[in-house]
């Protein structure tokens, strides 16, 4: 009996200082990762449909004036995606601190984990 609990105090004590923090830490690099390849991607979209409608527009390029007017969309569409590039980029450092904060307490939570581990184990041969 004895040594079916300490097997179970054994395995409980894996599970919290290792297997417990390393999930934890799994999981939120795999939101995070999430979150940033689908601002890459969304960008990436935003752009493909800027660049095919620029050439839609190309074609419809008859004279002068219509001339003129692409070369003003363009001049928008730049600004648009220049725009668009830059809230994305602030959104990457936001999730980049997010992350960072994250991954910071969850290591302090395991120290705290792990010294109180360790106290109660020399307690608990000290009494012995």
């Amino acid at each position: 009996m004895a040594t079916r609990n300490n097997f179970d105090q054994t395995t409980q004590q894996f599970e919290s200082l290792f297997s417990g923090p390393a999930r934890a830490y799994a999981a939120m690099a795999v939101d995070y990762s999430e979150k940033v390849l689908n601002t890459q991607l969304d960008f990436a979209k935003a752009c493909t449909d800027s660049y095919m409608g620029q050439a839609r527009s190309m074609l419809d390029v008859r004279d002068a004036e219509g001339l003129r007017n692409y070369v003003q969309e363009q001049q928008k569409s730049a600004k648009d995606l220049g725009e668009r590039f830059k809230g994305d980029a602030e959104k990457v450092v936001a999730l980049n601190q997010d992350f960072a904060q994250k991954s910071q307490k969850l290591v302090e939570d395991n120290m705290k984990t792990a010294s109180k581990t360790a106290a109660s184990k020399t307690a608990a041969s000290k009494a012995s």
